[in-house]
């Protein structure tokens, strides 16, 4: 039987190769307990025939067996299910980066469903879903008493369609609906970008692009920084990072660390466990590094974030990720449906679970209410200067070529102002590696 592993985050895929015989145990269960399993599954046939013969109206025998399978799987934990043909086959097209639907990634929390992130540029966030949202109704039709896989089937629908979710959130009084047109969502695993000196790596998922977009972005944006030397560190931005290929997370991982363990998972049975360790080669060549995260940087993010912090090779700031520390291993089955089975839970370098309780950062950074730009640019022209008054002296001693660069370091912390206002989190973490630069840091 084929199996292969997804690092997930809440109702999306986390996992890891982990190839597993049932019948052994089943048997020495089977021995060890008073009723037989036999006996049991005997019970179930007994139902399932009464039901089949007996109940109001006719009902589909393969729709009932796979109700059982499920309600098997949910009741285990939120993250074990069964994966019909068709939610299998969209879930394999959504780790290569490509499908159809919102952009939100979620889990369950008392029967309805709670958003663990929206993805970045997509429908979602486009509508202003956040991190936390719980959603009850979808199109006016409750999604109390479904299953998390029931839940999202209902959500979904063809492209170019508008559906209305219901949303409570958390400080608002009253739920809202939310409007929002299905669209394609075709991923940018990992988008870079320069803030003055800072190299800043935005990855928004774990797909099978992530280590490469990583590597080119990595690429791209220190040639436009003009070599390695001219970049004062990198921030890598994990908030509202859901997860997604546990073997892209490990890759990233070790793309900025030289040796030692970046991962290791343990399973119930003995000898099952895996450990995974870093290879010689840091693509920042030991720039200092901040790593973002917060709630909604979920299972593959948070093996990231906490690789980095306990090898002491990034600081990480912001607020206290999901706190998903479990893998799951999908299972195809016959008739070309799959499973998806909680298998181990996985372990940070210094032996910690993030199981519940997530990485906590280095520095809790909050994120403030976004400001009223035009506010901010009436309280900034009211702050005036000995420049700004009446007769007041020039500076006649800089050369032109000291006034030139006092006004460029000027604009660059205008820069800064800006990007504090839009961003704070990011901007602290630009900060860090800025006093870090001043103080003389290599990061090795």
């Amino acid at each position: 039987m084929k199996r292969f592993a997804i690092a997930a985050g809440g109702g999306m895929l986390a996992g890891v190769l982990l190839a597993t015989q049932v019948a052994g145990p089943l048997v020495a269960q089977e021995a060890a307990g008073g009723t037989s399993v036999y006996e049991q599954l005997d019970l179930f046939g007994d139902v399932f025939e009464r039901i089949r013969n007996q109940y109001v109206e006719e009902v589909d025998p393969a729709k009932l067996i796979e109700a059982a399978i499920n309600g098997m799987l949910t009741s285990l934990d939120p993250h074990s299910g069964y994966l019909p043909p068709r939610a299998y086959d969209e879930m394999r097209t959504n780790t290569r980066g490509e499908f159809g639907g919102l952009g939100i990634e979620v889990t369950q929390e008392e029967g309805f469903v709670k958003v663990i992130a929206p993805m970045d540029g997509t429908p979602a966030a486009k509508a202003g879903i956040e991190a936390g949202d719980i959603i009850t109704h979808a199109d006016g039709e409750t999604l109390l008493g479904l299953t998390l896989d029931q839940q999202v089937e209902l959500m979904r629908g063809p492209v170019g369609a508008e559906i209305v979710l219901t949303v409570v959130r958390s400080g608002t009084p009253e739920p809202f609906d939310v409007s929002i047109i299905r669209e394609t969502i075709r991923m940018t695993a990992v988008r870079s970008r320069k803030e003055g000196d800072t190299v800043v790596l935005r990855i928004t998922t774990f797909s099978a692009q992530t280590y490469e977009n990583l590597r080119e972005g990595i690429d791209r944006a220190v040639t436009e920084a003009g070599g390695l030397d001219k970049v004062n560190g990198f921030v890598i931005d994990l908030r509202n990072n859901p997860g997604g290929v546990f073997e892209q997370a490990v890759l990233v991982a070790d793309a900025f660390l030289e040796q030692g363990e970046i991962v290791s998972t343990r399973s119930r049975i003995p000898g099952r466990g895996e450990r995974h360790d870093a290879t010689k080669g840091d693509l920042t060549g030991g720039k200092p590094l901040v790593v973002l995260i917060n709630s909604g940087s979920a299972s593959a993010s948070e093996i990231v974030a906490a690789a980095l912090q306990d090898h002491h090779r990034a600081i990480v700031v912001g607020t206290r990720s999901f706190g998903k520390g479990t893998v799951q291993s999908v299972m195809p089955l016959r008739g070309d449906g799959a499973i998806r089975l909680t298998t181990a839970r996985y372990y940070t370098p210094s032996g910690r679970s993030i199981q519940a309780f997530g990485v906590s950062p280095d520095i809790i950074v909050q994120q403030p209410a976004p400001q009223d730009p035009e506010a901010a640019e009436a309280a900034a022209a009211r702050i005036r200067s000995e420049a700004d008054l009446r007769g007041s002296l020039t500076n006649d001693s800089l050369t032109a070529e000291e006034r030139e660069h006092l006004e460029a370091e000027q604009l660059k912390a205008e820069e800064t102002a800006r990007l504090r206002l839009e961003d704070y989190q990011l901007a602290y973490a630009i900060d860090i590696l800025k006093g870090y630069s001043a103080l003389g840091g290599n990061g090795n």
